[in-house]
């Protein structure tokens, strides 16, 4: 026990090792670069549209949150980030070195985990704090609707935001060590992502809206307690259940794949 307990930050140091020097990390971490730079370029744009508007026409504009729109195209770069640092050791066997290395396969697991959800939390940070406050800066004092609220009242939603893509990255992580398919694995990721929300709109209203309130994109809004007013999505669960489903969306795939894990060869 004394020894595998020493053997902890080893582990976590070759998974930290391993995952920043293959060729997808960088390819991924390269994406979420350009899609937060495209925010700031939308919010930029944005602000040059509305000085060229007549008075009328300011009305009623519309400018969607762009670090909203970062983090939902985030979650899914990071997800498939969190499927191919599993596939990528299954395609090159190096899966079977680090397993004989390590025999404590959850260990491995939890290693991993642990690498990848820092990682994307870190990486949801940075690209929702940038693209907020470059946003801002960029607005400065139009008084474009929805965008005269103090910074501080945004916060939670933004860090609430910012939460929901390591879950993602977990939820690639957990269906790539359960399905071993990289194909797979992104299908499975794409559905509460994508394909759900969509399936949910074309259910009656009542069922929708509570089925939806469960979907991860609309998590954050109810975990700071907002009422997901602008989306497509319901609010039914209150903070404390929406920060247990979001838990779940992470930890129930990893359970999972720990216990297929642990049963089957390498």
């Amino acid at each position: 026990m004394r020894e595998e307990r020493r053997l902890v930050p080893d582990v976590v140091a070759a998974e930290w090792l391993k995952l920043r020097t293959v060729r997808s990390t960088h390819i991924v971490f390269g994406t979420a670069l350009v899609i937060m730079l495209l925010g700031v370029l939308l919010a930029w744009q944005a602000t040059v549209i509305w000085d060229g508007l007549t008075p009328e026409r300011r009305a009623r504009f519309v400018l969607s949150e762009p670090a909203g729109v970062v983090c939902w195209a985030g979650g899914l770069c990071l997800g498939v980030w969190g499927v191919l640092a599993v596939t990528s050791e299954y395609r090159t066997g190096m899966i079977r070195t680090t397993l004989t290395a390590v025999p404590g396969r959850s260990a491995v697991l939890a290693a991993k985990a642990g690498v990848v959800g820092t990682a994307a939390l870190a990486a949801g940070l940075v690209m929702t704090l940038v693209t907020f406050f470059a946003t801002r800066l960029f607005i400065g004092d139009r008084p474009i609707p929805d965008y005269r609220t103090a910074v501080v009242s945004e916060l939670p939603e933004l860090l609430a935001r910012a939460s929901m893509l390591p879950v993602y990255a977990l939820l690639g992580l957990g269906l790539a060590v359960l399905l071993r398919s990289t194909a797979g694995a992104i299908v499975g990721l794409t559905m509460p992502w994508y394909l759900l929300p969509i399936f949910t709109g074309f259910l009656p209203e009542t069922w929708g809206k509570r089925i939806s309130a469960f979907l991860p994109d609309s998590l954050p809004e109810q975990i700071a307690g907002g009422d997901n007013a602008t989306s497509i999505f319901g609010t039914f669960l209150p903070p404390a259940v929406a920060v247990a489903v979001a838990v779940a969306y992470a930890a129930l795939p990893l359970w999972a794949g720990a216990f297929v894990l642990n049963r089957r060869d390498a």
